[in-house]
């Protein structure tokens, strides 16, 4: 299991995720593949101060990806989509 700080591994910032914590106030993380709902929770509220309501995560697959005469696939991950109290914000999402 990952540790409190390694749980979050980057936030995702693109034009669909831009708009979706524009509109609905949804923030959305590439978190740690073994990070469960309780501990991303636990570890957004702990690293930004703010106040959790839902958590929805998913596992985005591996793309196969070719080098050369070599084929492999990229590794996969998870995504967390995190939904805050009414009035709280994450400011690096703001800038």
């Amino acid at each position: 299991m990952p540790t409190m700080i390694r749980t979050i591994v980057r936030p995702l910032v693109t034009e669909k995720t831009s708009a979706a914590y524009q509109d609905r106030g949804e923030y959305t993380f590439e978190v740690h593949p073994d990070a469960t709902k309780t501990t991303i929770k636990a570890a957004i509220e702990s690293l930004f101060g703010v106040k959790v309501t839902g958590v929805w995560t998913s596992q985005q697959r591996g793309k196969p990806r070719r080098v050369g005469g070599s084929a492999g696939l990229r590794p996969r991950w998870k995504k967390a989509i995190v939904t805050l109290k009414a009035g709280d914000s994450i400011a690096i999402f703001e800038g």
